[in-house]
């Protein structure tokens, strides 16, 4: 928690892009179901948790476990219900949700957590429920986040617990991630 802490009362948070990713804001903007249960895990400044809550998503939770993270996320919206904001550790959280956005939190934990990240993930969706999101499709570092990977190494992780409906180059990342992250959308089984 003290590195992730570190990093937001020093702003250092250079994957902050300011702004919900194009990516999930395409993927945003056709869901219907205003009332749906929806998870973002290691939101950090939760910029998708903004825009999903100014077009009227009731149900929106975020868990960091820095605190000055959500501590920005309540100066910056302060419609936002705080009973919606978590600051714990992803892995200790309880409920079930319709929809889990993943967006830079997967590359933020240590690989041989990957594991884990994945149960996790089964044992917070509802029945039939999604995982979506952004997942870096290139090496990246090895002692230090963010963490990459590559389909294979996801496929394998991910087709045990989850239907894989979607998994390939996101087309409309911003440039300088552009032809690295992988877009995702999976069911759990």
């Amino acid at each position: 928690m003290q590195y992730w802490q570190k990093r937001y009362l020093e702003n250092a948070t250079g994957w902050d892009l300011g702004e919900a990713s194009p990516p999930l804001k395409a993927y945003f903007d056709q869901l219907v179901d205003r009332s749906m249960k929806i998870l973002i895990p290691g939101a950090g400044n939760a910029h998708e948790a903004e825009y999903l809550h100014k077009r009227g998503f009731e149900n929106v939770h975020v868990v960091d476990w820095a605190p000055k993270a959500i501590e920005n996320i309540q100066e910056r919206i302060p419609s936002f219900p705080s009973e919606h904001l978590h600051a714990q550790n992803f892995f200790d959280l309880d409920g079930q949700f319709d929809l889990v956005v993943e967006q830079t939190f997967f590359c933020a934990l240590m690989p041989h957590v990957r594991a884990e990240y994945v149960q996790k993930m089964h044992s917070l969706l509802k029945p039939n429920a999604k995982l979506m999101g952004l997942l870096f499709q290139v090496p990246l570092n090895d002692n230090q986040p963010p963490f990459g990977g590559n389909a294979e190494e996801y496929q394998n992780l991910f087709s045990d617990l989850f239907q894989i409906h979607y998994m390939e180059t996101a087309y409309n990342s911003i440039a300088p991630r552009s032809g690295n992250e992988l877009f995702i959308l999976l069911q759990k089984k």
